[in-house]
C-alpha cells in the first residue's frame, strides 16, 4: 500500500533523532504537516522509531480518520502527563521553542526526567519544500485570489471605502471556494498607499489615487498572497513613475529566481533597481517570504536570507516604494522555484490598470 504524503514527512523527522530522543510537535500548523489532522487540540511525539498522535476524548474519532499512521493517544487531562509517561525512558526531549509556553514548559519539566533542548525547527525547514499536492492546494488558493481581485476592480471607485474593497473581497472569495481570508487584507488608498502594512479603514477613496490591495485566500488550509496598485482615474507623473519603477524591478528579481541563489541575491536585485532610480530609501522591507500553512513561513528573501532556493519552494516578490504624504507603490507574485526559474501562480495582470 503506498504511504500517505504526511507519513512519509512524519519518516523523515523521525530519521533525524537518535536512539533516546523525542520530538515533541505542539505547533498545530504543524501537527497538520505531519498528521493531516485539522483540529484544534492534538500533538505530535515521536522518536527514532515510533510516532504517536496525542489527543482529547473530543477529538477521537476525528484523529482515528485523518492519520491512521500515528499511534493514537487519548492523554490525560493534562496533556504533560501522558507525555511524561511516553518519553519516561528517553534521554532528551526536542520541544518547538518558537510555540511552547514558559508556563507549559516549566510544567512539562517538573514532570519528565529528560533534558529539554530546542526542535530548532525541524519541522519547518521540512515544510521548506512543498509536495505536488500542496503546490495543487496553494495554486488553487491564488486562482481564487486572482479572480477575486479582477471582480473587486468593478466596484473601486470615488466615495467607496477602503473597507468596503476589504469587505467585498473576503465575500468574494469565500463564494469562489476559500474557508477564510489569509490575513487582514491591506488596502490602502492615496497617502496611506505609504503604509506598508496599511489595513483597510473608513478612508474614502478620491479621484487621482493609487489603492494597494495586499491579499490573499486559504483553500483547504494553505495560503496564497498576492498585492496589485491600481490607478483610479488621472494620476499624476510621479506616482507613474514610481508604478513603473516597481514594476522593472519585480520583474527583474522574478527573472534572476533560480535553484541555488540565495533569498539575499534575489533581493539585491530588485534594491538595486530601486535605489538606482534615486527610490532606495523608500523601500524598507524584505523583496520576500514563503507561504504555505501560514501565510508568512521560511525561505525568507531579504537581505538577511542566507537560504539556498530549491525546487518546489514557494515564495513571494514583492518590491514596493512609499513615498510619505504622496503615496505608495507595491507588487506581488507568489511563484514555485522550477528548474527553469520562477513559475508564477498568482497570475493577475500587472500592466497598470486605471479605473474610471
Amino acid at each position: 500500500m503506498k504511504k500517505q504524503t504526511t507519513q512519509l514527512r512524519v519518516e523523515k523527522l523521525m530519521e533525524g533523532l537518535e536512539d533516546g530522543e523525542f520530538f515533541l510537535v505542539t505547533d498545530l500548523r504543524n501537527v497538520r504537516y505531519l498528521s493531516g489532522y485539522t483540529g484544534t487540540s492534538g500533538y505530535v511525539l515521536c522518536s527514532k522509531s515510533k510516532a504517536y498522535f496525542l489527543t482529547d476524548f473530543r477529538y477521537v474519532e476525528q484523529a482515528k480518520k485523518q492519520c491512521p499512521h500515528l499511534e493514537l493517544v487519548v492523554h490525560k487531562p493534562i496533556v504533560w502527563d501522558s507525555v511524561a509517561e511516553i518519553v519516561e525512558p528517553a534521554e532528551t526531549l526536542f520541544v518547538e521553542e518558537a510555540n511552547l509556553t514558559l508556563a507549559n514548559y516549566n510544567t512539562l519539566k517538573s514532570k519528565i526526567k529528560a533534558e529539554i533542548k530546542e526542535g530548532k525547527g525541524k519541522v519547518e525547514k521540512l515544510r521548506l519544500i512543498k509536495s505536488p499536492e500542496e503546490i495543487e492546494l496553494i495554486s488553487e488558493a491564488a486562482r481564487i485570489t486572482d479572480e477575486a481581485f479582477m471582480e473587486i476592480c468593478g466596484m473601486i471607485k470615488p466615495g467607496v471605502t477602503e473597507e468596503e474593497i476589504s469587505r467585498e473581497l473576503e465575500f468574494s472569495m469565500k463564494k469562489k471556494g476559500a474557508s477564510h481570508a489569509s490575513f487582514d487584507f491591506i488596502v490602502a488608498s492615496g497617502v496611506r498607499g505609504a503604509l506598508p502594512h496599511g489595513v483597510a479603514t473608513d478612508k474614502v477613496i478620491e479621484e487621482g489615487e493609487f489603492v494597494t490591495l495586499d491579499i490573499g485566500a486559504v483553500y483547504k488550509g494553505y495560503h496564497s498572497d498576492m498585492t496589485r496598485t491600481v490607478a483610479v482615474g488621472n494620476i499624476s507623473d510621479e506616482l507613474k513613475n514610481i508604478y513603473d519603477i516597481v514594476s522593472k524591478a519585480q520583474m527583474a528579481a522574478l527573472e534572476a529566481v533560480a535553484i541555488g541563489k540565495t533569498g539575499a541575491e534575489i533581493d539585491q536585485v530588485a534594491r538595486k533597481n530601486i535605489a538606482d532610480n534615486g527610490y532606495g530609501d523608500y523601500f524598507g522591507h524584505g523583496l520576500g517570504h514563503g507561504v504555505g500553512l501560514d501565510i508568512h513561513e521560511g525561505p525568507r528573501v531579504s537581505s538577511a536570507s542566507d537560504t539556498i532556493l530549491e525546487e518546489n519552494m514557494i515564495i513571494t516578490i514583492e518590491p514596493g516604494i512609499y513615498l510619505p504624504d504622496v503615496g505608495g507603490v507595491r507588487i506581488e507574485d507568489l511563484v514555485v522555484v522550477e528548474k527553469t526559474g520562477a513559475r508564477r501562480l498568482s497570475l493577475s495582470t500587472k500592466d497598470l490598470i486605471v479605473l474610471n
